[in-house]
C-alpha cells in the first residue's frame, strides 16, 4: 500500500518514511501543499499524512481541495497544533483522524492501521446450506462445485432465503425484500420465481431446498434440502 507523507520538517518526514518502509508500506514525500496535490492527482494512496504548516498552501487548504474535488483517500493530520480548535477546523474541512506532534511512531502506525481498516470494504460472508452457497460480493452462487446461473430476481430472491434459513418467509416478505415494498403487480409473481428457482438450485440434484408452507410461504432447509 502507498502512504503520501506531506511533510516540511525533513527529519520527521526522514523518519516516518524510515518507519512506514520497515512495515512494508510505499511511501512518497511531498515538502508543500502544491506538491502534495500534484502527485495525489497521478497516484492512488491507501492513506495521506499531512502537516498543517506547511511553505506555501497550507494543510488546511490542501484538505479542503481534495474534499471539494471528491478524493476520499482517508487523511491524518499529524501537526504540532494542539489546539482544539485547530483540530475541529481540520476534521470539519475533511481529515479523518489528528495527532500532534511529538508522536508515538507505534501510535501513528496503529492509527494509520486503523484508517485502512475502515476505508476497506468488509467481503460479504458466503451463505451456505448444505452444499448449497451464494457469494454476495461475488454474485456467484452453486451447489458444490457446480455453478448455477441465477436471473438477479432469482439471486435475491435465493440470497434473502438463505439469510433466513428454516424460517417461513411469507409472500409479502419476498415482495418487500426482493421486489420492492411498493409492488402492486401480481404477488402470484413469487411462486413463478420460486418454481424457476426449485428448477435451478433443486430439480437437478434430486434435492428439494425450498419449502412451501401452504398459506403461510416458504422455507429453505438449512442443509440444503
Amino acid at each position: 500500500m502507498r502512504v503520501l507523507v506531506v511533510e516540511d520538517e525533513q527529519n520527521i518526514a526522514a523518519a516516518v518514511d524510515r518507519g512506514l518502509r520497515a512495515e512494508e508500506f510505499d511511501v512518497d514525500i511531498a515538502e508543500n501543499g502544491e506538491k502534495a496535490l500534484g502527485l495525489i492527482r497521478h497516484n492512488d494512496y491507501a492513506v495521506i499524512v499531512l502537516d498543517l504548516m506547511l511553505p506555501g498552501r497550507n494543510g488546511y487548504d490542501v484538505c479542503r481541495t481534495l474534499r471539494a474535488a471528491g478524493i476520499t483517500t482517508p487523511v491524518l493530520i499529524l501537526t504540532a497544533k494542539d489546539g482544539e480548535y485547530d483540530e475541529a477546523d481540520a476534521l470539519d474541512l475533511g481529515a479523518d483522524d489528528y495527532l500532534t506532534k511529538p508522536f508515538s511512531f507505534v501510535v501513528l502506525l496503529a492509527r494509520i492501521r486503523a484508517l485502512l481498516r475502515r476505508s476497506t470494504p468488509q467481503r460479504s460472508p458466503v451463505l451456505r446450506a448444505g452444499d448449497l452457497w451464494l457469494d454476495p460480493a461475488a454474485h456467484r452462487c452453486g451447489r458444490g462445485d457446480e455453478r448455477l446461473d441465477l436471473t438477479p430476481r432469482e439471486f435475491g430472491l435465493l440470497e434473502f432465503m438463505l439469510r433466513n434459513p428454516d424460517t417461513v418467509v411469507s409472500k409479502t416478505e419476498l415482495l418487500a425484500q426482493v421486489w420492492d415494498a411498493w409492488f402492486e403487480g401480481d404477488p402470484n409473481i413469487v411462486e413463478v420465481y420460486v418454481g424457476y428457482l426449485r428448477r435451478k438450485i433443486d430439480t437437478p440434484f434430486g434435492r428439494s431446498a425450498i419449502e412451501t408452507v401452504r398459506g403461510v410461504g416458504y422455507r429453505l432447509d438449512a442443509k440444503g434440502g
